[in-house]
């Protein structure tokens, strides 16, 4: 059990203390060992010695995306090669891939962390955890694993897919904890149940779910199909992986480990700081990554911070839930849609599937919006005015949640590709014209 009550419970102002020397050592390294941050710190008339506190992040300029493409494979590693113990890389399947290197060191921070996390679930050396995020350059599944070892925890390092053989060793070897995507973990509690085995004969009680956006209502079904209480773990790739933040036990935010990832929220469109509690897009500074630190990166994430302490006693800052990422966000007939809203609406409907599909069209130089939805088995009729009347209903609870009236396809139970990783919701089809 890993309970790191100096950091995790540490006041505003020795937090910032904190942060403000780990800071200017991360600045001074980066502007000596890292090319590319010298360059845009000489851009911007800046040297390590205009940065003396916590608040001088402002003067600094952002690290995006394309800057990690641009120097590909190892253009922004601080350390030499011979110090980089692992490599892991995005799962973009466009273009080049974001590449991180993580230095020993690296590592053990990593590991220590995602047992914070780990420990916020009430998960202890005593628990059995199903690692189902997927292995080898994807950071998510070797991250929760070594978190689990920190803890003492035991790990049935299943990796993704070969669902038949998840759910048979989750009950034979009694797994506690599933870590996964919490997609993935709806399919498993599907096909759980057509398994004909009891939920009541599995032993799990704590769901570790990341790596993509979900709902509090996606939470609602997750923990009633599979009996657990469902948590949300935090992480990129490019800051370190999963980790940089999880729930507690009182799922009101995540709690952020901001004594090594500083984090920010800004206008995504003026990239000036937003008040407290407002919302904008999540910005992260790495405050004692050694082989390839990030500089104000911009994650795309859009959600708001919270920084008042928490039940539990932590005063960690807490993340509210994400609503979608900026360049997820769909703007359709001029209006903004984000997945996640479609997704919680149709959970809060008892006759449809937690799956559908977003299809986005332009026809006659105007956008077309369908959503295609399943409908759960005890609800399919052929009788053309009952699906009417359900079409009807979704489309009216879409329409006063987003502002759109769009067009539903209703289809049949399973028709709908289930994911073993991160779910694709959107086909766009307007970017192909």
């Amino acid at each position: 059990m890993i309970w790191n009550e100096t950091m995790e419970c540490m006041s505003r102002d020795e937090m910032r203390k904190l942060q403000t020397i780990r800071l200017k050592r991360v600045i001074e390294r980066v502007y000596h060992n890292t090319p590319f941050y010298r360059k845009k710190m000489q851009e911007s008339d800046l040297t390590p010695e205009d940065i003396q506190s916590i608040d001088d992040i402002a003067k600094l300029p952002f690290t995006v995306k394309q800057d990690l493409r641009d120097n590909y494979p190892f253009g922004l590693l601080a350390v030499p090669m011979s110090e980089i113990v692992r490599l892991h890389a995005s799962s973009g399947t466009t273009g080049k891939p974001i590449v991180v290197g993580y230095t020993r060191g690296d590592l053990s921070v990593w590991s220590e962390v995602v047992a914070r996390c780990l420990t916020a679930y009430n998960l202890t050396k005593n628990d059995i955890v199903q690692v189902s995020y997927g292995y080898g350059l994807f950071t998510g599944g070797l991250g929760a694993h070594s978190g689990t070892e920190t803890i003492g925890g035991t790990v049935i390092p299943m990796s993704s897919g070969n669902t038949q053989k998840q759910i048979q060793l989750m009950h034979d070897f009694g797994a506690h904890a599933l870590a996964c995507t919490p997609s993935y973990a709806l399919y498993l509690a599907e096909t759980i149940a057509e398994s004909g085995i009891p939920i009541e004969e599995f032993k799990l009680r704590v769901g570790i779910f990341g790596a993509e956006p979900w709902t509090d209502n996606m939470r609602k079904e997750l923990e009633e199909k599979l009996r657990i209480k469902a948590y949300d773990i935090y992480g990129l790739t490019e800051i370190c992986g999963p980790g940089v933040g999880g729930e507690c036990e009182c799922q009101d935010g995540t709690h952020l480990w901001e004594d090594h990832f500083f984090p920010e929220i800004v206008d995504p469109h003026t990239l000036q700081p937003v008040e407290p509690g407002q919302q904008g897009e999540l910005v992260f500074t790495t405050l004692t990554k050694d082989g390839m630190p990030m500089i104000r990166y911009r994650t795309r994430d859009l959600t708001s911070l919270h920084y008042e302490k928490c039940s539990c006693g932590r005063t960690a800052v807490r993340m509210n839930r994400i609503l979608g990422r900026s360049d997820d966000m769909l703007i359709i007939r001029g209006v903004n849609v984000f997945p996640s809203q479609v997704e919680s609406v149709i959970l809060e409907l008892p006759e449809f599937e937690p799956y559908y599909m977003i299809i986005v069209d332009r026809v006659d130089h105007t956008d077309t919006f369908q959503v295609q939805v399943e409908l759960r088995q005890e609800f399919y009729s052929d009788e053309m005015n009952k699906m009417l009347t359900l079409k009807k209903k979704i489309a009216s609870h879409l329409q006063s949640v987003i502002g759109l009236h769009p067009d539903i396809k209703i289809v049949e139970p399973r028709s709908i590709e289930r994911s073993q990783g991160k779910a694709k919701h959107v086909i766009d089809k307007r970017k192909f014209l």
